[in-house]
């Protein structure tokens, strides 16, 4: 190909100024395809007019291309950056050289980036200048001394090496400066394609990394998405006929017309997707740096458990090393929601072991993989990265579908300032600092990530999306109620805000429509919070003081015209009655103390502990199912509750769902009987009889359950960073909720001790629980309490606020 686009005799000499014009013309206006042939045939066809140029120079001076001239790859209006190099040659030869070089390009017309230096001078300019490092690295002999140039290259990747720790360090600050004064190119109306992030000078980085020996970028897809970036490129400078790399609106229908692209959206989606590639390389290679670079400096660390099969090193998520992926579709999810809530990146490795051996979750979900889904949406930001590393892989296209349609699509709107895929993202994140607002936290951050994936096909995203939220909320094995609350949020998610600015509130007509629209209070809570989060989402100038106000006074009115209509927002995930709860009462009345028992939710007994001479069953050898059954019976006393949950805490067991409740018949000792739904944190589920010792313990005060979960959390804080971040506790008194007890409701970031905590307050408090109903969505613990005072009798409104506050406050030290 090159060789045959070189001019012939009659299109003159190469080493002729017009020759190699001519050729140059028709190289880039004829009929060869845009791309890394034509890159390169342009590269070849200068390097023989430059050479022609020089002529027969001798040793001692060398013409080297360096940058993206020295990688062989030049685009229609690139600059040519070229170093003269001499050693041995008098003032003037060199001189004579570069005037023989330099006035032919610039009487074409040819911006050039030229230098001349000797070998020592080219070492100090790459010492003191990163820019000019960077360039060398790509340095390439066209014509002169041949040795030279070597010896240069040598010399400077043998610096390069040595240097890496500072040299890297300082690249690294650079980077970082450019992505600040550029922007994110993958986000951009009007990219740079060039210095904003993930762009071709971050490729370049990359290349300069991987010199170093230090690290290597993810090459899967690295090269393609650089390519495409310099294709992009090229159709940019012959388009509009000048230099420059920023893809301009007004040029983007030519630039996709001249890429046979349909239109400039697509254009966009192919710039962003190849952005989005090399901006995650980037991510991943700078990871690996600061790892090499710190363990030089230190010992590793220890693997800290992080969830089953799951465990931190060295600043990552890694997988366990017994981890067996193949026999685990849930593992993908239970890894990044573990990643994400300890703030942790997920290691490239791992995630590329979940996508090859994973098998895909059966449909519909279990529950565990609904729980971890939402876990992950609810850990804010750092949730970001985590769903980028799944993505990279093909993880997030195997649980959702309907993603791909809308990843790296553009929103060509000023307000906007994200692609569809990553406002849906941003979204989940703004909806986390309103859980506490809200009885299902899961459906809120569910419907924020799929309120606009309509937007991915024809025609009202909103009515398409409502569809589309009913298939994804199915597939995922929400409920049909929970479908249908699902699928109104997506297809009602502009409704406040629309109403709110573009109608009359005074117009009963106008409160009654979005009442109608909405159904009930539970789902106006959802879209009211949901509507601030997509708004916030949206950019700065989607929201304001204004908007919030007019869309809260109409909440405020359409719940006026539910009122009646609503059921109660807390609703804790259901503990089934556990089969043989009278028989293990009865034993508790008669030994006077606990009894536990273990099954399965199969309700095969796994392990039960009765009473002292009763011979405990063994706790199974391996991983117990998520969701197992834990109950325990025993005479009703104060100060039940915190010690059964801090003991659950101590033996690392997660409460998914709880129920306490007063059994017994009339006129005999009352017996508490606690239905827990637990799984194991990590590894595998406690004896029974190890449970009911120091059950036993707690309750004598011999176990000081309060300092040992003192201590484990003083351990965590070192190397984790759970919940960072996450909205502060909220605690209320349900209005009429019983008129036998007082209702508390809590809503918390869920934590181990997190229910030890909430007993123990209780019980300073001086307050009986007369039953509980804890429940779990995703990070969120949703918690209802029925508490009594000293009488037995509801407390009075005063003291049942004084209580909340006190809880709250406690909750949140």
């Amino acid at each position: 190909m090159t060789a045959a686009l070189l001019p012939g005799p009659a299109g003159g000499s190469g080493e002729e100024p017009g020759g190699y014009a001519a050729a140059r013309l028709r190289l880039l206006t004829g009929e060869a395809p845009s791309g890394p042939r034509r890159r390169a045939a342009l590269a070849g066809l200068t390097d023989a007019w430059l050479a022609g140029l020089l002529g027969e120079a001798g040793e001692g001076i060398a013409l080297v291309a360096v940058g993206g001239y020295g990688r062989g790859e030049l685009s229609p209006r690139s600059d040519l950056d070229l170093l003269l190099l001499h050693t041995g040659r008098t003032p003037e030869e060199v001189a004579a050289a570069a005037d023989r070089i330099w006035y032919p390009v610039w009487d074409l017309g040819i911006a050039l980036d030229h230098s001349v230096r000797t070998p020592d001078e080219a070492g100090q300019a790459a010492a003191a200048d990163l820019r000019v490092q960077l360039g060398l690295l790509d340095a390439r002999h066209i014509a002169g001394d041949p040795a030279l140039t070597a010896d240069l290259r040598s010399a400077l990747l043998a610096q390069w090496r040595a240097d890496a720790p500072r040299r890297l360090a300082e690249l690294r600050e650079t980077v970082e400066e450019r992505a600040r004064r550029h922007g994110e190119l993958r986000f951009l109306l009007e990219p740079d394609l060039k210095e904003a992030r993930g762009g071709l000078r971050d490729a370049g980085v990359l290349r300069a990394v991987a010199a170093s020996w230090l690290a290597d970028a993810p090459r899967e897809g690295l090269e393609e998405a650089r390519r495409t970036l310099l294709d992009i490129r090229d159709a940019l400078h012959l388009t509009t006929g000048r230099a420059g790399d920023r893809l301009a609106l007004q040029d983007q229908d030519q630039v996709a017309e001249a890429l046979a692209l349909p239109d400039a959206d697509a254009l966009l989606r192919r710039a962003y997707e190849a952005a989005r590639v090399i901006a995650y390389a980037a991510d991943v290679t700078w990871r690996e740096v600061g790892r090499v670079l710190g363990s030089r400096a230190r010992r590793p660390g220890p693997r800290v458990p992080l969830a089953g099969d799951v465990v931190e090193q060295e600043g990552e998520a890694v997988l366990a090393r017994t981890a067996r992926p193949e026999r685990d579709p849930v593992l993908p999810l239970r890894a990044a929601a573990a990643a994400a809530q300890a703030g942790l990146p997920l290691a490239r490795a791992a995630v590329r072991r979940l996508a090859a051996a994973a098998p895909p979750l059966p449909v519909p979900w279990p529950a565990e993989a609904r729980e971890q889904f939402v876990t992950l949406l609810g850990a804010g930001e750092a949730a970001v990265g985590v769903w980028e590393a799944l993505e990279a892989e093909g993880l997030i296209d195997a649980l959702l579908p309907d993603w791909e349609r809308v990843r790296c699509r553009p929103q060509r709107n000023a307000v906007h300032r994200w692609t569809v895929d990553r406002h849906l993202i941003e979204t989940a994140v703004r909806a986390r600092s309103h859980v506490r607002r809200v009885g299902r936290p899961d459906l809120l951050l569910v419907a924020a990530l799929l309120h606009d994936i309509g937007k991915g096909w024809p025609g009202d995203h909103s009515v398409t999306g409502e569809t589309i939220a009913r298939d994804t909320a199915a597939r995922m094995g929400f409920d049909a109620a929970d479908t249908a609350t699902l699928a109104a949020l997506v297809r009602h998610h502009l409704l406040l805000v629309e109403t709110a600015t573009r109608r009359d509130l005074d117009d009963p007509a106008t409160v009654r429509a979005v009442a109608d629209a909405v159904g009930d209070a539970g789902t106006l809570e959802l879209l009211h919070a949901l509507t601030e989060a997509d708004a916030l989402a949206t950019g700065p100038a989607a929201w304001s003081a204004w908007r919030a106000g007019l869309v809260a006074d109409l909440v405020r009115r359409v719940g006026a015209a539910l009122a009646g209509g609503g059921t109660d927002p807390v609703r804790p995930a259901p503990v089934r009655p556990a089969p043989g709860a009278g028989r293990l009462a009865a034993e508790a009345r008669r030994t006077g103390g606990p009894v536990l028992a273990l099954r399965t939710r199969t309700e095969a007994p796994a392990a039960s502990c009765a009473g002292p001479g009763q011979e405990p069953g063994a706790a199974p050898a391996g991983p117990e199912p998520v969701g197992v059954e834990l109950l325990i019976a025993l005479p009703d006393r104060p100060g039940v509750l915190p010690a059964a949950a801090g003991v659950l805490a101590l033996h690392r067991l997660t409460v998914r769902a709880a129920d306490l409740r007063t059994a017994g018949p009339p006129g005999e000792p009352p017996v508490l009987l606690l239905n827990w739904r637990v799984a194991a944190e990590y590894g595998s589920l406690p004896q029974a009889a190890r449970l009911r010792a120091d059950l036993v313990r707690a309750l004598e005060g011999s176990l000081d359950v309060s300092a040992r979960l003192a201590e484990r959390e003083a351990a965590r804080r070192v190397t984790r960073r759970r919940g960072a971040g996450a909205p502060p506790p909220r605690v209320t008194v349900a209005p009429a909720g019983s008129s036998a007890a007082t209702v508390v409701e809590v809503r918390a970031q869920d934590a181990p001790g997190l229910l030890y905590r909430i007993g123990r307050a209780l019980e300073d408090a001086g307050v009986t629980v007369r039953s509980a109903h804890v429940g779990t969505l995703g990070a969120d613990a949703v918690d209802a309490f029925y508490v009594t005072g000293p009488t037995g009798a509801p407390l009075p409104p005063g003291e049942a606020a004084a209580l909340a506050a006190g809880l709250e406050r406690a909750l949140g030290g």
